[in-house]
């Protein structure tokens, strides 16, 4: 009988708005860009009373290359994505010697979902997307908005 084996599956797609703005950083070692930034997701579910309650999780994102290019021009704090990735673990030591471990999202793909006026015009939180990429996708809803997607990949 053949042996069974555990499929090596790690995926995650998630969506949230962004807690703060990115920070990006170069590698010392030969310059790689790459940016941090940690998203808020919520979930809404009933108690055993039957009444709707809301959780919060708090997830960290890296993206490298010219993924995290794209978000440093482009994202800030609040701005909502939808990140698809595999869950990295990386240990490090503190300042005061422990060791420090986080596991994050290592993105793959990062799409910006973004507001806009229909017009172009800045909407209530300043941010306008350049236009002349391939990559945007949108819709006008029933007030004349325009909800744009933008979808990158670490490619």
């Amino acid at each position: 009988m053949a042996e069974l084996k555990m499929p090596e599956i790690n995926s995650v797609i998630i969506a949230g708005n962004l807690t703060k703005d990115p920070v990006f950083r170069q590698t010392n070692s030969g310059g790689t860009p790459v940016v941090n930034f940690s998203i808020a997701c919520n979930r809404r579910f009933r108690d055993s009373n039957h009444q709707w309650q809301e959780d919060v999780c708090y997830v960290g994102v890296v993206a490298w290359n010219k993924l995290a290019e794209s978000c440093r021009d482009n994202l800030r704090k609040s701005s909502a994505v939808l990140v698809d990735g595999e869950l990295q673990s990386r240990t490090w030591k503190a300042q005061d010697g422990t060791s420090r471990t986080v596991v994050e999202i290592k993105a793959r793909r990062i799409q910006f979902l973004n507001k806009r006026k229909k017009n172009g015009e800045e909407d209530e939180e300043g941010f306008i997307e350049d236009e002349s990429h391939d990559s945007h996708h949108g819709h006008l809803d029933d007030d004349g908005h325009m909800y744009e997607y933008k979808y990158l990949t670490s490619d």
